[in-house]
C-alpha cells in the first residue's frame, strides 16, 4: 500500500492507525448493556426518524414482494426441512464441504472461535506479503473483529461495500445486518464523504451532491484504485453447498464480484452453519433471501465458485470454517432452531423495538430479535451486556410471522430470559439493582394475585388512584422503576370502576 494513502491517525490511546475506527474504540465489547445504552440512543431525534423512514421503506416493499410468491409459505416449510436437516447432520455435511472443497484446490482451515479464525487470515496475509487486504461485507468479520485484529498486525482492512464503507469513514458501527448504515441520511454520507475520503486515497468531488448516485459514483472512484491494486481479499459466504464444493455470495452491488476476481489471494470466513446439503437447495434460498432482505425478486449479483480455475479468478483460494460458540447453540434443544437464519434481517425491519432504539444499543453487530437470540447463546450469559439482550422485546411475536425460516423468535427469547435468572440465581454476587427490583414486583404480583381478598383490596385501592387522576394517563412519577418505565410509555390511568362491579351491575342474573 503506497504510503501516499496511507491515514496515520491517533487513535483513542495514541495509537497510530492505518484504517478509521469509531471515535470510542473499533469493538462492540465493553458496551453497556441495553437497558442503558438504549437511553442514549432514543435521544438521538433525527437517527430515529432515519430508522423509522428506512425499516417502514423495507417493509413494505418486502411485502409486496411476498404477495407476488403464491407458493411463499411453501418455500418457507421447505427451507426450515433443510436447515433442520443441517443441524441435524451437521458433522456430515461439513465432512463432505471439506472434501470437495480441497478436490477443487481449496485450502480448509478449522477455527474453534474468532480469535483463532482471525490468526489464520493474518498468517495467510502475512506469507503473502500484502499490508492491505478488500473486504466483502460480511457480518462474520464482524463478530470477530476482523478488522481491528489486522490493524493491530500492521494489515489495513477496507470495506468495500457502499454502507460498510460510509460506517467506516464514518468512525462508525454498523447499526444493521444487511444495511449497516441504515441510521445514516443523505445529508450525513455526504459530509462523511467531503471530509474522509480525501485522507484515504481518491477524495470526493468537491461538488458532490445528496443525490444517491452522485455519492455512489464517488464511493465507485474511490475504491477502484483499491480494488485495482488490492493482492488479497476477505469474504463471509451465504451459503456453502456440501456436495458441490460451492461457496455462494448474494450482493447488490457488485464490489463483491470485483473481490472475487481480481486479487491473486480469496479468504472467506463462514460459520458452519452455513452449509448446505446440496447445490440444488439453492433454489429455495435464492427465492426467500432477496424478497426477505430487501424487497427484490432477486439479489442483482450471485457469484457461486467452485474452487481455483486456471487464469480466473483467485488462484489461491481459503475457506474458514468457524465455530465461535455455534456448538453450543447446536446442543441447546430449543435455542438451536436460531441456527437456521440466513441473515436476511427481516425480523430486524419489523421489529418495533429496534426501529426506535437503533442498532447500537444492543452491544452486538447482531442486533433485533436475531440479536437478543443468538449473541447470548454465542457469548454465553455471564456478562451484564448479554444478560440485558434477552429483555430488550415486547414479545409482539412479528418477527415469528415474517422469518423465512420459521425461527419461533419469543420462544426463545423466553427460553433465554429463563437462562438469565438461573445464572444470576446461581450467582451470589451477580444480582444486579434492576434484576433485584424486577424480580421482587413479580413476587409482589404473584402474591397479590394469589388470594382473592388481597386481588379485591388492590382494586379497591386503583379505583380510588383512578378518581383522583380523571381518567388522565399516567406520566412520570417519583419512584425509581415506575419513573424510568413511564418515560418512554403512554400508560392509561387506572379504572374507576372493575369487571367485576360492572358485571354485577349490568349483567348480574335477573337483570
Amino acid at each position: 500500500m503506497g504510503t501516499e494513502l496511507r491515514r496515520i491517525t491517533e487513535g483513542n490511546h495514541g495509537v497510530a492507525r492505518l484504517t478509521p475506527a469509531p471515535d470510542n474504540g473499533g469493538t462492540f465489547l465493553g458496551m453497556p448493556k441495553f437497558q442503558k445504552a438504549v437511553k442514549t440512543e432514543l435521544e438521538h431525534s433525527v437517527q430515529r426518524k432515519n430508522m423509522r423512514n428506512a425499516t417502514t421503506t423495507i417493509r413494505n416493499k418486502r411485502a409486496l414482494r411476498v404477495s407476488e410468491s403464491p407458493d411463499w409459505e411453501e418455500l418457507r416449510d421447505a427451507a426450515t426441512a433443510i436447515k433442520n436437516r443441517v443441524s441435524r447432520h451437521l458433522d456430515h455435511y461439513l465432512e463432505e464441504a471439506e472434501k470437495n472443497l480441497e478436490a477443487h484446490g481449496v485450502h480448509v482451515h478449522w477455527a474453534r472461535d474468532g480469535e483463532e479464525a482471525n490468526r489464520i487470515v493474518a498468517e495467510i496475509a502475512k506469507a503473502k506479503g500484502v499490508d492491505e487486504v478488500v473486504k466483502i461485507k460480511s457480518i462474520t468479520t464482524q463478530e470477530t473483529d476482523l478488522n481491528e485484529y489486522l490493524e493491530e498486525q500492521g494489515i489495513a482492512a477496507w470495506e468495500t461495500d457502499l454502507a460498510e464503507l460510509i460506517v467506516q469513514l464514518g468512525h462508525d458501527r454498523p447499526s444493521h445486518i444487511v444495511v449497516p448504515a441504515i441510521h445514516r441520511n443523505r445529508a450525513e454520507v455526504r459530509e462523511i464523504f467531503l471530509r474522509e475520503m480525501k485522507n484515504y486515497g481518491r477524495p470526493a468531488p468537491e461538488d458532490v451532491s445528496e443525490n444517491p448516485p452522485e455519492l455512489a459514483n464517488a464511493a465507485r472512484l474511490h475504491l477502484r484504485e483499491k480494488f485495482l491494486r488490492a493482492k488479497m481479499a476477505v469474504s463471509g459466504g451465504n451459503f456453502v453447498c456440501a456436495d458441490t464444493g460451492s461457496l455462494v455470495i448474494v450482493e447488490s452491488e457488485g464490489n463483491g464480484r470485483m473481490c472475487l476476481t481480481l486479487p491473486d489471494t480469496l479468504v472467506s470466513m463462514v460459520g458452519i452453519e452455513k452449509v448446505l446439503p446440496s447445490f440444488d437447495d439453492l433454489e429455495v434460498f435464492l427465492k426467500l433471501l432477496p424478497r426477505s432482505a430487501t424487497g427484490e425478486r432477486m439479489n442483482p449479483y450471485n457469484s457461486v465458485w467452485s474452487g481455483v480455475t486456471e487464469g480466473d479468478g483467485p488462484q489461491e483460494q481459503h475457506v474458514i470454517f468457524m465455530d465461535n460458540g455455534r456448538t453450543n447453540v447446536l446442543a441447546d434443544k430449543v435455542g438451536r432452531e436460531v441456527l437456521r437464519c440466513i441473515r436476511c434481517a427481516s425480523c430486524i425491519n419489523t421489529c418495533p423495538v429496534y426501529e426506535r432504539a437503533g442498532g447500537h444499543a444492543y452491544g452486538s453487530v447482531y442486533p433485533g430479535p436475531i440479536g437478543i437470540s443468538l449473541t447470548p447463546q454465542l457469548r454465553g450469559v455471564d456478562d451484564p451486556v448479554d444478560r440485558g439482550m434477552p429483555y430488550a422485546c415486547s414479545l409482539c411475536g412479528a418477527c415469528n410471522e415474517v422469518c423465512p425460516v420459521k425461527i419461533p423468535f419469543t420462544d426463545i427469547i423466553l427460553h433465554l430470559r429463563h437462562r438469565v435468572a438461573d445464572a444470576e440465581k446461581a450467582d451470589r454476587f451477580g444480582h444486579d439493582a434492576e434484576g433485584t427490583v424486577e424480580r421482587n414486583l413479580m413476587k409482589t404480583a404473584g402474591w397479590i394475585f394469589g388470594n382473592a381478598k388481597r386481588f379485591e383490596g388492590v382494586q379497591m385501592a386503583t379505583r380510588g388512584a383512578g378518581g383522583v387522576l380523571h381518567g388522565k394517563p399516567l406520566g412520570p412519577i417519583p419512584v425509581p422503576v415506575a419513573e424510568r418505565w413511564l418515560k418512554y410509555r403512554d400508560v392509561q390511568a387506572p379504572p374507576t370502576d372493575t369487571f367485576r362491579s360492572w358485571w354485577k351491575k349490568n349483567r348480574q342474573e335477573g337483570k
